[in-house]
C-alpha cells in the first residue's frame, strides 16, 4: 500500500474518532488531558504555550488571504477565524472525512470568509504567490512527501508572505519519541523521517529570508518570511 493511502486511511480513522481527537487537541476531555500530559508533555501552562506558539505568526486584525493545510477537524483554527472576519481563508485537507468534520463542526458556523477544499499539499492547485499567509498546524510531521510540501507551501506564498505553524520534532523527549515510533507511525498518523528542532530551522533558513523557531515540549513553532 502506498504511503499516501496509509495516511489517507489514518485520517479516516481520526475522523471516526473525532471527539477523542478534538478533546486532546483542545485539552478538554479527561483522556485528552492525560494523553497531553504523559505522551506529549503538554500539561498545564505548556499546553497554553503550545497554542500560542501555533498561531504566533498571524497578527491581530489579519485581513489578507490565508491557506491552512491541513485543516483536520479545524478544532484549533476555526474558532480563531471568528476573529478574522476581513480575511479570505482556504482550509485544505486531503481527507474527505476530516473536511466533513470541519465543515459540520459548530465552530464553522458563521465563517462565510472560509472555503473548504480537498487537495494535496504536495501538489497544490493554486498559482504562484496566491496567499499572504500559509498556516500548517501539526501537518509537516504527517505529510508523506515532506519535500513536496515544503516546496508547494513556499511556491503559493506571496513575496513578503508568512509561513507559520507548528509540528512535532524528534529528540526532545524520550517518551514522546517512543510513542511516535510505536503508535503514531504504525497507525499512519505520522510519517518519517522527522526533523529535529535544529534541522527544521536549518531547512527553513535555506528557503526563507527570515526564520524564527520556538519550541514547547516536542513541538516546534515557526514563523518564516518569504
Amino acid at each position: 500500500m502506498e504511503r499516501k493511502q496509509i495516511v489517507h486511511n489514518a485520517y479516516a480513522i481520526v475522523g471516526q474518532l473525532s471527539k477523542g481527537y478534538d478533546g486532546m487537541m483542545k485539552n478538554e476531555s479527561l483522556l485528552g488531558r492525560l494523553a497531553n500530559r504523559f505522551f506529549w508533555q503538554l500539561s498545564g501552562s505548556r499546553y497554553e504555550s503550545f497554542v500560542r506558539q501555533a498561531f504566533q505568526g498571524i497578527p491581530k486584525g489579519f485581513s489578507g488571504t490565508l491557506l491552512e493545510v491541513p485543516v483536520g477537524t479545524g478544532v484549533l483554527s476555526l474558532p480563531h477565524y471568528h476573529r478574522m472576519k476581513s480575511a479570505k481563508i482556504v482550509c485544505l485537507d486531503y481527507s474527505e472525512q476530516m473536511l466533513q468534520q470541519a465543515m459540520e463542526s459548530p465552530a464553522a458556523r458563521g465563517l462565510h470568509q472560509v472555503e473548504f477544499v480537498r487537495g494535496d499539499v504536495g501538489n497544490l492547485q493554486y498559482l504562484d504567490g496566491s496567499f499572504d499567509c500559509v498556516l500548517s498546524l501539526n501537518g509537516l510531521h504527517a505529510f508523506p512527501n515532506k519535500m513536496a510540501a515544503f516546496h508547494e507551501t513556499y511556491r503559493v506564498l506571496k513575496k513578503g508572505g508568512t509561513f507559520t505553524g507548528c509540528c512535532y520534532v524528534k529528540g526532545q523527549n524520550r517518551i514522546t519519541d517512543l510513542f511516535v515510533q510505536a503508535f503514531c507511525v504504525p497507525m499512519g498518523f505520522f510519517t518519517p523521517p522527522f526533523d529535529t528542532a535544529a534541522s527544521l530551522e536549518e531547512r527553513l533558513r535555506s528557503m526563507y529570508r527570515e526564520v524564527k523557531v520556538t519550541r514547547t515540549g516536542s513541538f516546534a513553532g515557526f514563523v518564516c518570511r518569504k
